[in-house]
């Protein structure tokens, strides 16, 4: 079913949440802080009642369909979110980022994602409207990632996929042994080289990269609206810097969230399968005919899963964080150490080969 919306509401909104979220971004040039705790709590709730209320207006313009594919697509790409920022916290850590400059590292990060999400929801839309047989491979992709979500068996590989690029980067670019603020050049001894930094921002571009290619698919999974998936996305990503700063050590508690994200997203991949049965053009299954025993699972039954999964995976990792609570690791001791002396931060440099 194709979702009527009002193309000129479509339009003021986009042009609304962009400058929303521009704003935000800028709040960090104007005014550079670390943002306490109540801070930064007011603005995730803000934004959080921000996108409710948006359900709610959708709900009245467009009817409770399109109401719950959006909550729906917010809710997961939000889960997804917060993921990333399980890697950005490893980022800031590996490269000893000071934390009064993590803001901007931040926000260079949130405008990556949304370029690279923007574009990939173009692609997607586009092959889905031409190739409705791409639900498969969306389906099998997700069903994938997510077995590998719960089961990381090939961080190993990862790691020194990343360790190769930044020592491919050490190489070839004129690099500092310290940062100089958040300067990504700077000038020693008259000569001008590369910080840490310019390490740190491909980094987070990668991560971003990787968490794109694995969240489009999955909005799609519960809407084909291009409109939806966007603004989820925008809505994903609105007070994503202040949510880094308030859940802070609890991201090293929620040890059970990857297990509710994977079995979101293998859900989110089955029910792609199911669709793709159930409108299949493909010849070689039931003769190129709609296989009509599939079943389409609804949205609210969708959003009701995505609901369960987060919150079981939340409240057992709490549990389980209370029985054993986890102590701060050296990396994040010495990082503070440095932050409370104003002294710059020096990132080690590998032994030469």
């Amino acid at each position: 079913m194709e979702l009527q919306i009002d193309p000129l509401f479509q339009t003021v909104t986009l042009v609304a949440l962009v400058l929303i979220l521009v704003a935000d971004l800028l709040i960090i040039l104007k005014r550079p802080h670390i943002p306490a705790a109540k801070e930064s709590t007011l603005w995730v709730v803000f934004y959080v009642t921000l996108a409710l209320i948006f359900a709610g207006v959708l709900w009245i313009v467009a009817g409770g369909e399109v109401a719950g594919q959006f909550v729906a697509g917010w809710l997961t790409e939000y889960s997804l979110s917060i993921d990333n920022l399980f890697v950005f916290v490893l980022i800031m850590g590996q490269f000893a980022v000071p934390r009064r400059y993590q803001q901007e590292v931040l926000m260079v990060g949130i405008i990556i994602a949304l370029v690279l999400r923007g574009a990939f929801i173009l692609v997607g839309a586009t092959i889905i409207e031409n190739f409705s047989p791409i639900f498969y491979l969306f389906g099998l992709f997700l069903v994938y990632t997510a077995i590998r979500q719960a089961f990381p068996g090939d961080d190993d590989d990862d790691a020194q996929k990343e360790n190769l690029i930044v020592r491919t980067l050490r190489r070839v670019l004129p690099m500092s042994d310290s940062y100089d603020g958040k300067r990504v050049i700077t000038r020693v001894n008259g000569k001008k080289l590369f910080t840490p930094m310019i390490i740190v921002f491909v980094a987070i571009g990668v991560t971003d990269l990787l968490f794109a290619i694995d969240s489009i698919p999955a909005i799609f999974g519960i809407t084909q609206s291009p409109f939806i998936v966007f603004t989820a996305n925008l809505f994903a990503l609105m007070g994503l810097r202040q949510l880094y700063f308030l859940l802070g050590d609890l991201l090293d508690r929620l040890k059970y969230l990857h297990y509710g994200i994977a079995f979101i997203l293998a859900f989110i991949g089955v029910k792609l399968v199911l669709h793709a049965m159930h409108v299949n053009e493909l010849p070689f299954l039931n003769g190129g005919e709609p296989i009509e025993w599939a079943p389409e699972i609804s949205t609210w039954t969708s959003l009701a899963v995505i609901v369960l999964s987060m919150a079981v995976a939340t409240i057992a990792s709490l549990i389980a964080a209370r029985r054993h609570p986890v102590s701060d690791g050296p990396q994040d001791a010495a990082t503070d150490v440095a932050d409370e002396r104003g002294t710059p931060t020096t990132v080690e440099r590998p032994e030469s080969d």
